[in-house]
């Protein structure tokens, strides 16, 4: 089987190379490129700018009878975005940039003009300097005048400057001395105010210290405990009472049993038997002090028969 991709041809034997037609295609012929604007231009016909960048189909053609070294010029045509008029421009190999040729005007062109001047003014003069000896001592004697000027130019303006501003620079070091005294003062002042709040706060926390130190050591004081009720006092004063009853029965029971001591006293010569009540009944002492007195006894004898009661009731 033979090969997908074949590489080499078969040429035979009697293969002229001579003999085949060439294309015969005019010089000038176009193409059509896609490019991008190499420079801000604006248009002549509308006035719309055009920025660098912005893409075209262009036509592009080689420019007849122009060559920089060997080198080919080429020529690019290209339409408005907006009037769709004509613009051209070619390359510029001398420059490595390209100029404009119609139907638009390069923007900031100036700048390039300017330089380009200076070199075409820079290079006739290393041409004469190159041929002509004295006109190297001519131009380094006008060089040396002209920076000579410039100087005296520039030491009058400051001449000028200074008539002008009439600065007192004694005032303005004894101000920047002044500032300076009045900076160091308000920092010194700054660093009392802070020392000062510093100690306060040491010493306070110092007390703060101490007091709790004090609040450590005393004794703590007990509260005083509260008076607890007493349960059992219900039942106590129920004991005392049912005592004392139980002492009141036993009076009124033995109050029976006591016999009344007759005391004889003597009125007017004559004999009396008075029954005097025991100490230990109430009823016989009620009925003593209601019975009628002989107020000529006499009290010794009274006082023997409360003594007779009292040994009775114990």
């Amino acid at each position: 089987m033979s090969e997908r991709k074949v590489l080499n041809k078969y040429y035979p034997p009697d293969f002229d190379p001579s003999k085949i037609p060439k294309l015969k295609l005019p010089k000038d012929r176009q193409y059509v490129v896609r490019l991008m604007a190499p420079f801000n231009m604006r248009c002549k016909t509308c006035g719309e700018y055009i920025y660098k960048g912005k893409k075209f189909n262009a036509r592009k053609e080689t420019v007849q009878n122009e060559a920089y070294l060997g080198l080919p010029i080429f020529r690019f045509y290209i339409k408005c975005t907006r009037c769709l008029a004509e613009i051209t421009f070619k390359t510029d190999p001398e420059n490595t940039d390209y100029s404009m040729e119609h139907g638009a005007t390069r923007n900031f062109q100036a700048e390039k003009l300017l330089e380009e001047e200076e070199k075409r003014v820079q290079k006739e003069r290393e041409d004469e300097e190159r041929n002509n000896p004295m006109k190297v001592l001519e131009n380094r004697t006008k060089d040396s005048k002209l920076e000579m000027e410039v100087l005296e130019n520039l030491q009058e303006l400051k001449d000028l400057n200074q008539r002008q501003a009439r600065v007192d620079f004694e005032a303005m070091l004894l101000q920047h001395r002044l500032s300076q005294e009045q900076r160091r003062q308000q920092q010194e002042e700054e660093d009392e105010c802070k020392t000062a709040a510093l100690l306060e706060e040491a010493r306070q926390h110092h007390r703060l210290l101490e007091d709790s130190d004090s609040e450590d050591e005393a004794p703590p004081s007990r509260p005083r405990a509260a008076a607890r009720p007493n349960p059992t006092a219900i039942l106590d004063e129920a004991l005392k009472a049912k005592r004392k009853a139980e002492a009141m029965g036993r009076r009124a029971q033995l109050a029976g049993l006591v016999v009344p001591k007759k005391v004889k006293v003597e009125v007017n010569g004559g004999s009396e038997q008075v029954q005097m009540p025991s100490a230990g009944a109430p009823e016989s002492r009620k009925a003593a002090s209601l019975a009628p007195q002989n107020p000529r006894a006499s009290s010794l004898s009274q006082l023997g028969a409360y003594g007779d009661s009292e040994d009775s009731d114990s």
